[in-house]
């Protein structure tokens, strides 16, 4: 596998590779990305090249602001921005895992207590991070190279981009090349949707800042890194607000009384919005799993012989 030097200040792309647990779920690609620097024409010709696919590499002309209470700041909010959440955007590095950008969308502090249920699910999961991950030993839909949907693909430490059309908005994801579908043409939360990785998500404003439910998800991923469950009955609800022009507020709210005693409300993330940044094309490859897992993953969770 080859890592791609960042250019100016680069993710610590050393750090992940000793964090074997961390790198199969997505964090690789940040640091495999082509760089390469690119201007790009318009808003329209983007939307317009997005709109039809276009394969486009990723560039990044800078590196992610670390202070994000200090780049909120940067620019006062502006009126015609309120609805306008279009861009690429990257979460800031204040999260729980040293060397990683954030990754605390759905912050393990807040979780509330575990219904018995909920409790036995999570006391059996080999988690890829937190107190209980084993080198070696951990468990994953992403290890099958099984797709990642909400909220754990909205929190792993890959950009994703913003897509606003008539009655949808679409979210572009770098993990597993990902798209999704929010209906925003005030059509219903549905009442009984088909199970499915990503969910049905449907999105309304509240002053200036966009609501999407989602509801119908499948039981084959967690809700973050931790082993904490995602079922058949996770109602999620995410909150958007464009802070400023290079600042995006999410906020992440599960509930699922399967699960959970109470909803679980995470504090408010900040993205920083990455203008010269592209998604680039990248998709999970067994074979390649498979091989990371024989050199790399596995045998990290071996002790050293002794001397």
């Amino acid at each position: 596998m080859k890592i791609a030097k960042l250019k100016n200040k680069s993710l610590p792309a050393r750090r992940f590779l000793e964090n074997s647990s961390l790198l199969l779920l997505g964090s690789l690609p940040c640091f495999r990305r082509k760089f390469r620097a690119r201007r790009l024409a318009c808003s329209c010709t983007f939307l317009g090249a997005l709109l039809i696919f276009s394969p486009i590499g990723f560039a990044q002309a800078g590196a992610p602001v670390d202070n994000p209470s200090d780049a909120a700041k940067m620019k006062d909010s502006a009126a015609p921005l309120s609805h306008d959440l279009s861009g690429v955007w990257m979460q800031y590095r204040d999260g729980d895992v040293p060397g990683t950008p954030g990754m605390n969308g759905v912050n393990e502090h807040f979780r509330p207590p575990l219904t018995p249920w909920g409790q036995a699910q999570v006391s059996a999961a080999k988690p890829l991070s937190g107190a209980k991950a084993v080198a070696g030993k951990e468990d994953n839909s992403a290890l099958r190279c099984e797709p990642s949907g909400p909220p754990q693909v909205l929190v792993l430490p890959n950009p994703w981009e913003i897509v606003q059309i008539p009655g949808r908005v679409l979210m572009f994801f770098e993990e597993q090349h990902i798209w999704r579908e929010i209906w925003t043409d005030g059509r219903p939360v549905p009442k009984d949707p088909d199970p499915s990785w990503l969910g049905y998500s449907v999105g309304h404003w509240e002053g200036d800042t966009l609501v999407v439910e989602t509801v119908g998800f499948n039981d084959k991923e967690w809700v973050d890194l931790y082993g904490n469950p995602r079922t058949s009955t996770t109602h999620l609800t995410e909150r958007y607000r464009r802070v400023n022009h290079d600042t995006l507020e999410q906020q992440i709210i599960i509930e699922d009384p399967r699960v959970y005693t109470k909803p679980w409300v995470s504090p408010p993330k900040l993205h920083k919005l990455e203008p010269g940044w592209e998604i680039a094309e990248w998709f999970c490859v067994l074979d390649e799993n498979r091989g990371y897992d024989d050199v790399v993953r596995k045998p990290a969770g071996v002790a050293p012989a002794s001397r």
